[in-house]
């Protein structure tokens, strides 16, 4: 995500969520977010039913994942 750095805003626990990546502050995890978004909400919709998160941690949520595809390699 050019100018932005995902990590302010998406960390691992293994306290919250069993370590799944989440949104910083809260207990929504990256999953869900993607989920959210591949079920046809708009960022808009997400941000109404969730007022604790904002436009640049759903971005992030997605940037976090395009690199974590981009790492995978087949062995």
């Amino acid at each position: 995500m050019e100018g932005s750095n995902y990590s302010e805003h998406i960390i691992i626990d293994p306290n919250v969520r069993f370590g799944k990546p989440v949104i910083k502050g809260t207990r929504i995890s990256v999953f869900d977010v993607l989920s959210w978004l591949a079920n046809g909400m708009s960022q808009e919709e997400i941000l109404q039913d969730f007022p604790e998160l904002t436009g640049e941690q759903i971005r992030s949520s997605l940037a976090y994942a395009a690199d974590r595809e981009h790492k995978l390699r087949i062995a």
